[in-house]
């Protein structure tokens, strides 16, 4: 069961208000969950512990664990803090490897995810999204589903290099592997994108549970007739779009564990700009260098 939660954040010359909710189910085949998700203003995080490695479970609760005690209040954060907690939950999962070292066991997990930063800390608003691994960030404009992440992937370089399509990717035998992780290198390189706060936003963060079962059409038609669904039997109570969401990939095979947040941010205030059609609005002025040159894929 999957709950809406709305919070609100009194800002100078703005106010933000957040609607959100998630679900995780461990699907039709797999006996243990080994997703993991934060959900709660300024972040949201889905970690997918990496299949075939003992305590994926594990691996993905430690990621989220070091988000959730990073992150709270009502605030936006900054980039950079963001980007610490990204190397503090790597160090924590590779921890998790020593500990099982005599074992031969290794530890990893996917993370992507979305973060309402100030940039520069002068009210500067953006969403900042980031990933490592095969968990996907989506945004939503009401007609159209973009994808936002890019996949470290086996078949998404061979998509990158012309070898094969998106389709023929989706059932190729390597779609599985995974190109960067969480607790896979002392380093993690995680892709980041800043995004500018416009006055309605909806961004879908997912792991590969829900994409393996449903492509991006039958997501967007779930998505757009979502309203018009029937309510939950058992309490009467509506069912979030997160849940819907879930129900479909598992109902389509559920062949891996399935999470789903949906993000909803509204901006009201006099100095909420007007929504533009592209984020390469994005005023570069007092950007950290680190993150100037990053780009939603195109």
């Amino acid at each position: 069961m999957s709950i809406e939660i709305r919070q609100e954040f009194e800002l100078a010359g703005v106010t933000a208000r957040f609607r959100f909710a998630a679900h995780s189910d461990r699907g039709a085949v797999r006996r243990v969950n080994e997703d993991s998700y934060l959900s709660a203003a300024p972040v949201f995080v889905v970690a997918d512990g990496m299949g075939g490695h003992a305590f994926g479970d594990r691996a993905s609760r430690t990621a989220i664990a070091a988000f959730a005690a990073a992150f709270g209040g009502t605030t936006p954060t900054l980039p950079g803090a963001v980007l610490d907690t990204i190397r503090r939950a790597n160090d924590d999962v590779l921890a998790l490897t020593d500990d099982t070292d005599s074992l031969g066991a290794i530890s990893g997990t996917t993370l992507t995810g979305i973060a309402f930063v100030d940039v520069g800390g002068s009210g500067n608003y953006h969403w900042m999204a980031f990933n490592v691994g095969d968990s996907r960030i989506y945004s939503w404009d009401g007609r159209t589903l973009h994808q936002v992440s890019v996949d470290h992937s086996a078949v998404q370089e061979l998509v990158d290099l012309g070898q094969i399509t998106r389709r023929e990717a989706e059932r190729h035998p390597e779609r599985n592997i995974v190109t960067r992780a969480l607790g896979a290198d002392t380093e993690v390189d995680p892709d980041v994108w800043l995004l500018p706060a416009r006055a309605h936003q909806t961004f879908l963060l997912c792991s590969d549970g829900l994409t393996k079962e449903l492509g991006d059409d039958e997501i967007a038609r779930i998505i757009v007739f979502h309203d018009a669904e029937e309510r939950r039997e058992s309490d009467g109570l509506p069912v979030t779009l997160a849940e819907r969401l879930v129900n479909a990939a598992v109902a389509a095979g559920g062949s891996d564990n399935v999470t789903v947040i949906v993000v909803e941010s509204e901006l009201v205030g006099a100095n909420v700009s007007v929504p533009g059609s592209s984020e390469d609005t994005l005023d570069r002025d007092g950007l950290p260098r680190f993150l100037e040159e990053t780009r939603p894929r195109g």
